[in-house]
């Protein structure tokens, strides 16, 4: 049973005829850009999967089902499980067909979202304590964290697998825009849903979502150029002669025992380096106040500002898209105005991030007023991203143990938003006003909560100054 496993999700082995010369490159081209939009597009559609619940929480504390501490523990057990499913399953990627692997992780995503759902109807009618509630979600979340891990690795390596160096870094920049579409398209369709139907639907129409990803990516998602009768991606884009290409496969089998051993030493290195760990501490604080607002900005509307759950929504939203802007722009940025010099710009992106921060906890109830809050949340969130959450540990560390450095960064990235929902959850309930004779909360304080948020993204951008004059590390 086990090797049959094995088996069906194993690289797909290359075709018994290659294409001829006249038809390859068509062929090819119009294959890379199927990948590239099941890739872009499947992942979006992930991320609807693994936000559904943030538009959900007012609904579902106003209907007694779960209170604030209950959901926030469940929202870290999606991002705990995540951070280790990513680390895992990002090794285990390179070994699969990206198309079965990627489509299973969103099949079971899915599920997850649509159990929930069949849960919110039949814990209502058959009256299950809440307790017996807050088990069930936390199973179906936890299984969603590990589910969603599935997703961004084998996106990623299809875009090794079928472009070449010298446009990777292109489309590379478009796809990392996906978790801001899949983000923006949650917080409309969801909401919409939810508004219309109740917050049960709200996760029927996030399963949905699933499904039209995994048959875009059964459709259009490639595992490899050889698999369709094509020669590899470097011979296609004429980086490589196809005998070069043998002749460098043969001479990396031989060096492979050597290489990984070089590649070890290297990577424990890395792992005592202080630059990384500051930089993944940074990054686990802005992690922090970005899933803070993507968590808990919607019930923060509604709960202090008055907002309904649509417009709180499309307030958020806003972030989102506006996060494409800093994502897109934060590499050309730094390359081009600042010479690689990451330093200044990520130092003006936290202090942004922090203003905007202030202004939509602290700036009024007004639509102006929020949505500039919100616009600049997310071009400094996109920027911080790409600085703080990753290019700076790469650049401080050698090219064999990037991967080491990036494991770095995201295991503390996602530890930090689970640990950041729980004691979200907790101040939200503990310093509610409650009901002096039946116990049940009348208004909500975000004081401390506010403030907690606050000072995560203020550390956030004091730390990497502590690495400004770190060398890169040399071994």
């Amino acid at each position: 049973m086990f090797k049959r496993i094995l088996n069906f999700y194993r690289v797909s082995s290359p075709a018994a005829d290659r294409l001829p010369a006249d038809k390859a490159d068509r062929q090819y081209k119009k294959l890379r850009l199927q990948a590239f939009v099941a890739a872009t597009l499947g992942y979006s559609l992930y991320y609807v999967c693994r936000t559904s619940l943030n538009v959900m929480k007012q609904p579902i504390i106003d209907s007694g089902v779960l209170d604030a501490t209950q959901l926030g523990i469940i929202g870290a057990c999606l991002y705990w499980t995540y951070a280790v499913g990513k680390f895992v399953n990002g090794f285990l990627a390179d070994y699969c067909n990206i198309k079965k692997f990627m489509a299973t992780g969103l099949i079971v995503s899915a599920f997850a979202n649509f159990m929930m759902g069949v849960l919110g109807f039949w814990g209502g009618s058959a009256g299950i304590a809440s307790a017996s509630m807050f088990i069930m979600f936390a199973i179906m979340w936890t299984l969603n964290g590990w589910s969603q891990s599935m997703g961004s690795p084998p996106a990623i390596i299809s875009l090794s697998r079928w472009y070449p160096l010298k446009i990777r870094g292109t489309f590379y920049g478009f796809f990392s825009a996906s978790h801001n579409f899949g983000e923006g398209l949650s917080f409309l369709f969801v909401a919409a849903l939810v508004s219309a139907a109740g917050w049960q639907w709200g996760f029927f129409g996030a399963a949905l979502a699933g499904v039209l990803g995994v048959t875009l990516i059964a459709l259009w998602l490639h595992d490899t150029p050889e698999s369709k009768g094509l020669a590899p991606v470097e011979v296609l884009a004429g980086e490589k002669t196809q005998e070069e290409y043998d002749r460098e496969l043969s001479e990396k089998s031989a060096r492979s025992a050597d290489n990984a051993a070089e590649t070890s030493r290297i990577q424990k290195a890395v792992l005592r380096n202080p630059g990384v760990w500051i930089l993944a501490l940074s990054s686990a604080f802005m992690y922090m106040s970005r899933y803070a607002i993507n968590e808990w900005g919607m019930f923060f509307l509604q709960k202090t500002k008055g907002f309904e759950l649509l417009e709180a929504s499309s307030i958020i939203a806003i972030n989102t898209i506006a996060g494409i802007v800093g994502t897109v722009c934060a590499g050309w940025i730094s390359d081009t105005l600042f010479k690689g010099d990451r330093r200044w710009p990520a130092l003006a992106a936290g202090i942004m991030e922090s203003i905007a921060l202030v202004l939509f906890l602290y700036g009024g109830d007004g639509w102006f007023v929020n949505i500039v809050a919100m616009v600049l949340f997310g071009i400094s969130i996109g920027v911080l991203i790409s600085f703080i959450g990753g290019l700076m540990a790469v650049d401080l560390v050698p090219r064999k143990a990037t991967g080491a450095a990036l494991g770095i960064v995201g295991l503390a990235s996602y530890a930090a938003a689970g640990l950041m929902n729980i004691i979200s959850g907790w101040l939200i309930d503990g310093q509610a006003v409650r009901d002096e004779l039946t116990g049940e909360i009348i208004q909500y304080d975000f004081t401390y909560v506010s403030a907690f948020w606050v000072a995560a993204a203020v550390i956030s951008f004091l730390l990497p100054i502590l690495n400004w004059k770190r060398p890169k590390q040399e071994i």
